[in-house]
Parts: structure tokens; C-alpha cells; sequence
């Protein structure tokens, strides 16, 4: 075999063996970054349960803390008011509403709330 195609085949099995150790490296990185990612997004989740849990007795929040009622899903909770009853959702950072939480607000927002009553006997 001629040198300079030994050579050049050399090379070539070199530059492939180096392709594959930094593909392996490069999906070992991407896994790693995932890893990060779900890891922060789990803080942020409980992050913002903590703060939903305590923000009606932050000074920041603007009704009487006595009238709040958490639920937790769909919505954080519902404000009890002499004049009004609120629903209410807390939002930390740059949370956005979920689908659900969407679909309450709008139902609210156009009216779709009821009031039912439901008598159970003994007998």
C-alpha cells in the first residue's frame, strides 16, 4: 500500500475514533443538561407550592387571610369576602395558567357559577 494512502487511511480511522468519543461525550453533556433541567423545574414546582401555601399570610396579599380557603387544584384556593367570593390562583416568577386553570377562569369570568344544595337523611 502506497505511504500517503496508509497515512490517510491512518488519519481517517483516528478522525472517526475521535468522532465517536466526542458523540459519546456530547450525550453524556445532553444528559447531564437534562438532568439540570428537571432538577430546576422540580425546585421551581415546589418552590411554588411552598409559596402558594403561604401567601395569604404575606403582607402582600390584599384580603383577610381568615377568609381564605386553600384547595390546591385547579385552582390555589377561594377567598371568602363579606360582598364577594374570589377564586383565587398564585403564580410565582413567570408561571403561566394551565389549561385547566384556563378553562376555570373563563367559566368564572362568563358567569357559570352555581350554587346547589344537597340534603342527606340517615335513614
Amino acid at each position: 500500500m502506497d505511504p500517503v494512502v496508509a497515512t490517510l487511511v491512518g488519519l481517517c480511522a483516528v478522525l472517526v475514533l475521535l468522532l465517536a468519543v466526542a458523540i459519546g461525550r456530547a450525550r453524556a453533556l445532553q444528559h447531564a443538561l437534562d438532568d439540570e433541567l428537571s432538577r430546576q423545574k422540580s425546585l421551581s414546582t415546589t418552590y411554588g407550592r411552598i409559596t402558594e401555601q403561604w401567601f395569604p399570610l404575606m403582607e402582600a396579599y390584599p384580603y383577610d387571610a381568615q377568609g381564605f380557603r386553600f384547595l390546591g387544584s385547579p385552582v390555589d384556593g377561594v377567598q371568602f369576602e363579606e360582598d364577594r367570593i374570589v377564586f383565587v390562583e398564585f403564580k410565582a416568577n413567570r408561571s403561566q395558567l394551565s389549561s385547566a386553570q384556563r378553562r376555570v377562569k373563563r367559566l368564572v369570568e362568563e358567569g357559570y357559577v352555581y350554587w346547589e344544595e344537597f340534603h342527606f337523611t340517615d335513614e
